[in-house]
């Protein structure tokens, strides 16, 4: 069961903190979406993609060749407001990251 202390670690680290608050604001992104939006390598997203995946933080699904990541609607209530309250901040940052890495590859 995540605890607090667990998700405000993995929340700490810039690259995670913006991987869920673009799914927070996206819905589900592809892998290739998340590395466009935040400028950092394939093998780097999903190495931090395990980390979100074993807290219980997203769900994934396979298209073809590529893995397409959503929040996951299990994790605790506490963790999900969280989540909320933290997007609320960054919102409009976000929109930016996500404007300006419109992906084609996928």
């Amino acid at each position: 069961m995540l605890q607090p202390v667990q998700l405000f670690k993995i929340l700490s680290d810039e690259t995670r903190l913006a991987i869920i608050m673009l799914l927070r604001e996206s819905g589900e992104l592809c892998v290739c979406d998340i590395c466009g939006a935040t400028s950092e390598s394939q093998p780097k997203i999903s190495r931090h993609m395990a980390i979100l995946r074993e807290a219980g933080l997203v769900l994934d699904r396979r298209e073809g060749k590529w893995i397409h990541y959503r929040l996951s609607p299990h994790m605790p209530a506490w963790a999900a407001e969280t989540i909320t309250t933290a997007w609320l901040c960054m919102r409009e940052e976000v929109r930016v990251w996500l404007a300006q890495s419109a992906c084609t590859s996928c």
